[in-house]
């Protein structure tokens, strides 16, 4: 494990660096937004457009490599996604920001595809677990530095997009010096919502509910915080809250979804999250440590949610189809981070800013009536044949192929050589239409 830990190393930085840049500029463009009066409809838009070209990203970018090569392609995305950053500072309007978001959206999505791609062709079956966990802790940890750079100087000057940029550049130098052999072409994700749906209705709808409501926090919880009265650094201390109590939570909700049927499991989070989220919109007036409180609790119950989605899925979707199911949740997932957004700030606007988690308790409360509605009337799920749960980053489709869960034999086996079965390839699964 050391030796292909040192030999991911240079792709594991390149990758901190990127999430860590990516987290301050999601956070940095609420903020200064907010204070340059941009309505909370254009705040949201900011991130609504930005997974638009996320989503549009993970369809192009597969062709782009396969034309120019990895390396040329990353080096193009973040060039373009630096300068991007550095545009934000430098012509400050409205429309002009979601242009530059939709830029951003799809160079991210490139730029992450291709690191993914990377790390996933030197894990090896063997390791291919603990290099996700790994990549699973760097995630986690850059997105949290990312949240707290936003306190190193004023978000109305030009310091903070500067930094942004660097980080963005920066994360350019490892993947060039890299000595890894080039991955295969990478694949691009197919969104079909009608196999969705009819292998695992539940799952689906998590996916879209959670991407409805969880995006809505990225893009005005700054802005949420803002307008209880405190300052950046309460900003930064809630946003990183809500990222470490995800985190913290991810293994216990895992390991016992591995116990119990998940479908129940995705419906008691679904609940205790529109608990939380009610619990945060009486916040009208708070301690910092309280909003602190709040926001890890949201997060302990918010983020496992979309894992459980994608490992419940997993349950239903026949061998060899994992990779191609969880990529549709996870863009099924981008569809509702483009919609959550535009709703959120409008709640806001008409009762103000603890309305933004008012909004999400609706979407949680939503999807636990639909989990209990499966629950009741589905075929009911045989729990020694669900899966072990593994938590996977939501980053892009490409993520999914070093979960230890995926089909490990996916280079083309030369011919006439036959493939070996996968670990645990043949261990019986439910009926994809049993939810």
């Amino acid at each position: 494990m050391r030796s292909a830990l040192i030999t991911l190393s240079a792709l594991l930085l390149s990758a901190t660096i990127l999430v860590a840049g990516n987290g301050l500029q999601n956070t940095l463009l609420a903020v200064r937004g907010n204070l340059e009066g941009f309505s909370l409809l254009q705040i949201g838009l900011l991130l609504s457009v930005y997974y638009v070209g996320f989503i549009l990203g993970c369809q192009l970018v597969p062709r782009w490599v396969k034309r120019v090569g990895h390396v040329r392609c990353f080096t193009a995305l973040a060039s373009i996604a630096s300068a991007s950053a550095l545009t934000h500072a430098l012509w400050v309007d409205a429309v002009a920001w979601l242009l530059l978001r939709g830029v951003t959206g799809f160079c991210l999505a490139g730029l992450t595809m291709i690191i993914e791609s990377w790390i996933n062709e030197r894990a090896t079956n063997q390791n291919r677990g603990r290099v996700l966990a790994v990549y699973r802790i760097v995630d986690f940890g850059a997105l949290t530095v990312g949240q707290f750079l936003l306190t190193l100087a004023d978000p109305q000057g030009f310091v903070l997009f500067a930094l942004t940029s660097i980080l963005i550049s920066l994360c350019l130098v490892p993947v060039a010096l890299s000595t890894a052999v080039v991955p295969q072409p990478i694949q691009a994700a197919k969104l079909d919502l009608r196999q969705l749906f009819h292998t695992a209705p539940l799952a689906a709808a998590a996916s879209f509910a959670v991407g409805a409501a969880n995006s809505a926090v990225w893009a005005v919880g700054p802005v949420y915080v803002q307008r209880l009265g405190h300052g950046l650094d309460t900003v930064a201390v809630f946003m990183s809250a809500m990222i470490v109590g995800g985190a913290v939570s991810q293994w216990p909700l895992g390991l016992l979804s591995d116990r119990i049927d998940r479908r129940r499991m995705i419906t008691v989070q679904a609940l205790v999250c529109g608990v939380t989220g009610a619990l945060l919109a009486a916040l009208t007036s708070s301690p910092p440590w309280l909003l602190m409180a709040g926001g890890a609790a949201f997060g302990c119950a918010a983020m496992p949610l979309f894992g459980l989605a994608a490992a419940h899925a997993n349950d239903q979707a026949a061998p060899g189809e994992y990779v191609q199911v969880s990529g549709g949740l996870l863009l099924l997932y981008g569809v509702g981070a483009v919609i959550g957004p535009l709703l959120a700030p409008l709640f806001m606007a008409v009762l103000g800013p603890t309305a933004l988690f008012a909004y999400t308790g609706l979407v949680h409360v939503g999807l636990a009536g639909f989990g209990a509605w499966r629950v009741r009337h589905g075929r009911p799920v045989i729990v020694e044949e669900q899966g072990a749960y593994v938590p996977v980053p939501r980053s892009t489709p490409v993520v999914f192929q070093l979960d230890p869960r995926s089909e490990p034999e996916q280079a083309p086996a030369a011919a006439g050589t036959p493939v070996a079965p996968s670990a645990g390839s043949d261990r019986r699964r439910v009926a994809p239409t049993v939810d």
